[in-house]
């Protein structure tokens, strides 16, 4: 973007005050920085269409391929094909050979776009994107009125989003790096142990669990009907129903106790109560239970999350687990950047004297709890 032309720019601020004259290169290297977001804004549309409309998977094999070649593989409107495949080579997503005009998705690249098993996939988390702007209107009408958006009355894609942006993660961590970094967790659950997954939404961690120690009984609950409906039927489909269930439940109340293990995984940040959830966790522990907790990862002030990796998590607390629970009660909500420091105070709140941080990646941190 160009100001060239402008020789001069004054604002007024603040209102009734003399202009002051802006530094006008400041002002157009800024314009540039917010043409490139609404540009990747739009570019995430197209990777929507590119999960969804088979493109990344007819490209995953690394050949190089015309549009019209794309466009026969994978079913669609070449004149489309060749427009979307234009955003790609522009965005970086694929490249271009202009002698032949054709392109190629890297291996690197179909690793986080079209192969599911990677533990780097990100293509199915571009649901959680489109729900997240059909939310926009609504949360932008509440910022007036703080009622809250309820996780229940969002868009459907935000459900399977969700599944599809922590799926990865706990396929790949929870249960071959992170439960072991809690003290005696492991072995308890290869012997045979009573676990609670809070918040469990689809069940994707529920089952991950329930797969890998086949000895344990495993028990996700969440607020959300349409949720434990789903994984069920997950659970179904993974051979898992003999030891992994689901129930309708609130945080604040759940069912049954004594729990080895209770776990909120990427869940507390959104409740409207988190020390009512934790105290009703410590109610349901085993004597020697253990409380885990899966957090955002995040520093302790707002300077030490000027990141990516904290835009990405900011902005969606914002639009989806800060107005959810503003929707539960007028109490403190913890946000997906509370970080360290405010988990440790909700869980001294709730009676849990010892805590600690077991593990932690660039995305998730990783607490122990026990009263």
């Amino acid at each position: 973007m160009s100001i060239d032309r402008i020789d001069r720019i004054d604002a007024t601020d603040p209102p009734g005050d003399a202009p002051t004259q802006l530094d006008v290169d400041r002002v157009e290297a800024f314009a540039g920085q917010v043409a490139s977001d609404i540009g990747t804004v739009f570019a995430g549309a197209t990777v929507y269409i590119g999960h969804h409309a088979g493109l990344y998977a007819a490209m995953a094999d690394g050949g190089t391929l015309t549009a019209e070649e794309l466009a026969e593989r994978a079913g669609a409107h070449p004149r489309y094909v060749r427009e979307w495949l234009g955003a790609q080579a522009a965005g970086g997503y694929v490249e271009y050979d202009p002698d032949r005009g054709a392109f190629r998705l890297p291996p690197e690249h179909a690793a986080v776009l079209a192969d599911r098993a990677s533990p780097a996939y990100l293509a199915g988390a571009s649901d959680g994107m489109a729900a997240i702007w059909a939310a926009a209107e609504r949360v932008t009408a509440d910022f007036t009125v703080g009622e809250g958006v309820p996780w229940h009355e969002h868009d459907a894609r935000l459900f399977s989003g969700t599944e599809e942006l922590f799926r990865p993660s706990y396929e790949t961590f929870l249960t071959s790096e992170w439960i072991p970094s809690l003290e005696g967790v492991s072995e308890k659950l290869a012997a045979g142990a009573r676990v609670a997954d809070v918040g469990c939404g689809h069940g994707v961690s529920t089952i991950v669990m329930a797969r890998d120690f086949p000895d344990s009984s495993f028990h996700g609950y969440d607020g959300h009907d349409a949720s434990i409906a789903t994984a069920r039927q997950r659970a179904a489909d993974a051979g898992v129903t003999d030891r992994a269930s689901f129930e309708v439940a609130l945080a604040t109340a759940l069912p049954g106790g004594d729990f080895d293990l209770v776990g909120f995984f990427d869940s507390l940040h959104d409740m409207g109560d988190p020390v009512g959830a934790l105290v009703s966790a410590r109610e349901a522990l085993a004597s020697d239970g253990t409380v885990m907790l899966i957090e955002p990862f995040a520093g302790e002030g707002v300077e030490d999350n000027l990141t990516p990796v904290g835009r990405l998590y900011y902005s969606a607390s914002t639009l989806v687990c800060t107005a959810n629970g503003l929707a539960q009660g007028n109490r403190p909500v913890l946000g997906a950047q509370a970080g360290e420091a405010a988990l440790r105070d909700v869980l001294a709140q709730a009676g849990f004297s010892r805590v600690r941080r077991s593990a932690e990646t660039p995305f998730n941190l990783v607490i122990e709890a026990r009263p």
